[in-house]
């Protein structure tokens, strides 16, 4: 199993150590089912213009205030800045509680803010999404090519540029970003199962589905992806 030396310190101290952590919601009564159906929703409303900008007011920051956030859905998502979640799903303030990084990786930081969301929080979906167009992933197979020393930012997302070019060897240029892409999707899916006991334990009770995604930033679709394609074999071994 994957490990990260200091995940379980950083975990301890977001579950102990935080002074504002008991004034955090404990999570929501809803389904990983009814959470994706309202992601869908949203996503359809923003394709066509039919924004509800639902949890925006001044109301909805008085709320989650006084009684503490209780989101419905974890996302990992790229810092891209042409991905801005709560408009790409049409979701307000304490809807959605977000992790965002380059590549959207489950280094040890992500991982123990997604384990955050679901332990604590309560959310029963993590989505994991990638997008058309990554930097991040342009940068990892630019370094793969090229055999040099990858930066720390880019490390993470090697292994699903050559993943990639396994699946689809005669791939280069843009079909390589979008199988890249998605590789990194199912990689960094992967690397939750293999690094967490706690989301791996959720998975198993059925408290939580994790699902990957794809985000076109030019037409603002999200593809939906759908669970790991091997997440049996990945949660049956550990």
């Amino acid at each position: 199993m994957k490990k990260h030396p200091v995940l379980s310190v950083v975990v301890a101290l977001i579950f102990i150590g935080l002074p504002f952590a008991a004034s955090f919601g404990k999570g929501t009564d809803v389904s990983a089912e009814a959470a994706l159906k309202a992601l869908k929703e949203g996503n359809e409303r923003y394709t066509q213009a039919k924004q509800t900008h639902p949890n925006a007011g001044k109301d909805r920051r008085t709320a989650t205030t006084v009684n503490g956030q209780s989101p419905f859905a974890s996302i990992l998502s790229c810092s891209d800045s042409r991905v801005p979640l709560e408009m790409i799903f049409d979701q307000g303030i304490g809807d959605l509680f977000v992790v965002r990084v380059a590549g959207n990786q489950t280094n040890v930081l992500e991982t123990a803010s997604l384990e955050f969301g679901t332990a604590h929080l309560g959310t029963p979906l993590i989505l994991v999404m990638g997008h058309t167009h990554c930097g991040a992933v342009v940068g990892a197979i630019k370094t793969a090519e090229a055999k040099g020393e990858a930066p720390a930012l880019l490390k993470s997302i090697i292994p699903a540029v050559a993943q990639a070019k396994k699946n689809e060897p005669s791939a280069s240029g843009e079909a390589l970003v979008k199988a890249a892409t998605e590789a990194n999707v199912w990689q960094a899916i992967a690397d939750l199962f293999q690094s967490s006991p706690t989301i791996l334990g959720r998975v198993k009770a059925g408290k939580l589905q994790i699902q990957g995604a794809m985000y076109d930033i030019e037409t603002g679709k999200v593809t939906w992806k759908g669970p790991h394609p091997k997440q049996d074999e990945l949660t049956s071994s550990k």
